[in-house]
């Protein structure tokens, strides 16, 4: 099976042009090597898909027919991605409201009409 295709049916891509321009951007690796979409998928191939700033892990167990319910996914892939990666987008979540609270910065439209109309009614 292609690896565009197995990527769509054990739901790591919501359609499979999207896993499509994921394998043609390189984000998807098998065996460590950059493949293109119409690479053939083996058992016991392993699999590095980096979607959203996580680079997820996983080893090919079976090959499915067509697409498969979210239930049975374990069934064709084990995920051997590390605690430590989901850990590292949840720092990096808290650190951009750190840096950035709503509000802070630039005064959007209704802000600066409101300073206005402060300004307004103090003179």
């Amino acid at each position: 099976m292609r690896i565009d295709k197995y990527l769509w049916s054990v739901r790591y891509f919501k359609t499979r042009n999207i896993a499509t321009i994921a394998c043609k951007k390189g984000q998807v690796k098998v065996n460590g090597s950059l493949v293109k979409p119409s690479r053939e998928v083996y058992p016991t191939d392993g699999i590095v898909v980096r979607k959203n700033q996580i680079n997820y892990q996983l080893i090919v167990l079976d090959i499915p027919t067509s697409r498969v319910g979210a239930k049975l996914v374990d069934i064709y892939r084990k995920d051997t991605t590390p605690k430590e990666a989901f850990e590292h987008d949840e720092l990096l979540k808290h650190a951009k409201d750190h840096y950035r609270k709503k509000g802070i910065g630039r005064p959007t439209k209704k802000d600066r009409r409101d300073i206005d109309d402060y300004l307004d009614e103090s003179e």
